[in-house]
């Protein structure tokens, strides 16, 4: 095998296609890229059994071929060339020259034939959406994902589409993220749990540019992302998600109008107290015109007040500082509504029309003298 291409191509392939490879395996060929250059393209695949990346560059096949690279070793080798073209040549003991100006390395790759290509999917069933969206959507809830495997269905993200709806939702036993978002179509209802691995991954990869689209195919197993030239499958998780309308309560006692940047920078601030690890709540006292906020921890206290507009009853309440920082930050909107219940009910953070609802767990907490 024979290719010529520019630097700045393979590099953006390989980088694109690591997201796939495993750190821990025990199958040697898992931590390779596979060059295929077989075909009309050059393709860069990469396959740790649960997502695969693959995605096409351009440059000239002077001589047909594959070969699986390690992975780490290429990538570093590619980041580290000068800005010119680079021909990378394979003999049929997988021996591998990579060239660029005087540059020129040598490396042992493996055959191409062992390689688990990505699996075929039939792409029937799917939906299309900007890459705009589709990377807000992720960021907008990717933070309320569990990490902890004891729950498999808490690692992934519930994809939810009811005819023009995509609903978006995550959750960890302590918060909710929801977002909900318009379709350009109309589409036959539709659940599914994608992993949050995969997610945060493409999230990475896609461009966000609004004139873009992707398009995302369904099976009952797979999920399937296609976009510029590049395809991401990922396998799904499998069981049913959470019963999450039976949380969603619209009864509140409490509603309050707020600077959602005075309230983020506040809790910001709050949080200076707080060594890592350290799982102090804030305490908010809501009254007529004013949202106090204290903290109290073994470094110190702080003080501060806020104005707001409220409507129903007093309450104070503690929440985990992270968890209302991560929400606020992923809201856009200058003013937001907090509904709150009661001390020991969660509170939600929504817009009117419920495109966002943020749900949070309060926690106990002693009184702040």
């Amino acid at each position: 095998m024979k290719l010529i291409c520019s630097k700045v191509n393979l590099l953006n392939g390989v980088q694109i296609v690591s997201k796939a490879v495993p750190n821990k395996t025990t199958m040697s060929i898992l931590e390779c890229i596979l060059i295929d250059a077989t075909g009309r393209n050059i393709k860069l695949i990469a396959n740790d059994m649960e997502l695969g990346i693959e995605t096409i560059i351009e440059g000239d096949i002077v001589e047909k071929g594959q070969i699986a690279l390690d992975a780490k070793i290429f990538l570093d080798i590619v980041r580290k060339l000068p800005d010119n073209q680079v021909i990378l040549e394979t003999d049929k003991s997988f021996k591998t020259n990579i060239v660029c100006e005087k540059a020129r390395f040598t490396i042992i790759g493996k055959s191409g034939e062992d390689f688990s290509y990505l699996p075929s999917i039939e792409k029937i069933d799917h939906i299309i959406l900007s890459q705009f969206t589709l990377k807000e959507v992720i960021r907008q809830t990717i933070f309320s994902i569990s990490d902890n495997d004891n729950n498999k269905l808490m690692t992934g993200e519930l994809f939810d589409i009811n005819g023009d709806t995509l609903k978006v939702v995550s959750l960890d036993g302590h918060r909710i993220s929801i977002r909900k978002i318009g379709l350009k179509s109309s589409y036959p209802s539709k659940k599914v749990v994608v992993p949050g691995k995969t997610l945060s991954e493409i999230s990475k990869i896609l461009s966000g540019d609004a004139d873009k689209d992707v398009s995302i195919f369904f099976t009952g197993k797979h999920i399937v992302f296609e976009f510029d030239k590049t395809t991401v499958v990922s396998r799904l998780i499998e069981g049913e998600y959470f019963r999450i309308d039976q949380m969603l309560s619209s009864d509140y006692e409490t509603k309050v109008t707020i600077n959602k940047r005075e309230l983020l920078e506040c809790i910001d601030r709050a949080t200076l107290l707080v060594k890592e690890g350290d799982k102090k709540p804030i305490i908010i006292n809501i009254t007529d015109g004013v949202l106090e906020l204290k903290i109290n921890s073994t470094i110190g206290s702080m003080n501060e007040e806020i104005d707001i507009s409220k409507q129903g009853k007093d309450l104070m309440i503690g929440f985990n500082p992270k968890f209302m920082i991560d929400a606020l930050r992923v809201i856009d909107d200058e003013q937001i509504n907090i509904y709150l219940v009661n001390p020991k009910a969660p509170c939600f953070i929504k817009d009117a029309s419920e495109s966002y609802i943020y749900l949070i767990l309060p926690v106990n907490f002693t009184t702040v003298n």
